[in-house]
């Protein structure tokens, strides 16, 4: 992956500095839930994390002299710059603009406005506050445990996440918590796959938009991006963790339906193909 220009982004809260980083007050989260969390990625974490106490206010001042991650701070603001000038152009092509979000950088524990957000938890977008989250360490997490190393991989994570902000401006956010409401649990769990499942197709719309732009990518640079996807499939961790894949409790989608989204975004780059709630075009998966 090579940068053409990577300019930075001037919407990063860095909050590595912060003394004490937010910790939870009066309890935390169970650790089986947290891994749950870890291992599945990207999803909307509010119904867990707000079950935790309000956390303490955290500085928002920058670190102060160099840090042992800024490589991957610097990384993940021009991803983040990329994401930007993508998602305006698109935006601006359906006649409207885009708020541009925040990406909240810490270590260890933070605030946020979904509750308190922990490195376990990895990367995820909260809707309340319209701000991305991640604990840089993620990355080396993702190239160990998930064994998906690669720039692009990196980059595909932040992607899927910011493609949560635009399912929230688009209001996709807001039907899908009021289907929360009036279904099962196992319903809603088919709900929450589509809603992942569209969050991977706009991070593949991203990426072809960004080619040539921003970035160049060759073969090997979409390899690790799509390993980042499979990697993290329901099926899959299931598997690894339990023995067993119980597709009732699937919650982001196969590693095959992953994969197939976010191609088809990077394929296609067309916002029209990505309703995932109508389609049924990987069922076979």
């Amino acid at each position: 992956m090579r940068w053409l220009g990577g300019r930075e982004s001037d919407n990063v809260d860095d909050r590595r500095g912060s003394s004490g980083g937010g910790m939870l007050v009066g309890g935390g989260i169970g650790t089986v839930v947290v891994a749950i969390i870890v291992m599945l990625l990207g999803g909307d974490p509010s119904e867990i994390l707000n079950q935790t106490a309000p956390s303490q206010a955290t500085s928002q001042q920058a670190p102060a002299g160099p840090q042992a991650d800024d490589d991957a701070a610097l990384f993940t603001s021009r991803v983040l710059a990329s994401t930007e000038d993508v998602w305006t152009k698109l935006f601006a092509e359906q006649g409207s603009q885009y708020p541009k979000p925040t990406l909240v950088m810490f270590r260890g524990a933070t605030s946020s406005g979904c509750g308190t957000a922990q490195q376990a938890m990895g990367p995820f977008y909260c809707p309340l506050d319209q701000k991305v989250y991640i604990d840089l360490s993620f990355y080396d997490e993702l190239a160990r445990r998930f064994n998906a190393p690669g720039d692009f991989a990196m980059a595909y994570v932040i992607a899927h996440e910011i493609g949560h902000h635009v399912q929230k401006q688009m209001g996709i956010m807001e039907k899908t918590d009021q289907l929360r409401q009036q279904m099962s649990k196992r319903d809603y769990n088919r709900v929450s796959v589509r809603l992942e499942l569209q969050a991977d197709f706009f991070a593949g719309v991203w990426a072809h938009h960004a080619q040539g732009q921003s970035l160049a990518l060759n073969d090997s640079d979409v390899e690790s991006a799509l390993t980042a996807a499979n990697a993290i499939g329901d099926d899959k961790i299931q598997e690894e963790t339990q023995g067993r894949v119980v597709p009732d409790a699937f919650t982001h989608g196969t590693s095959a339906q992953r994969v197939y989204w976010f191609k088809k975004g990077l394929k296609t780059g067309d916002l029209s193909q990505g309703d995932t709630f109508n389609s049924r075009e990987d069922s076979n998966l």
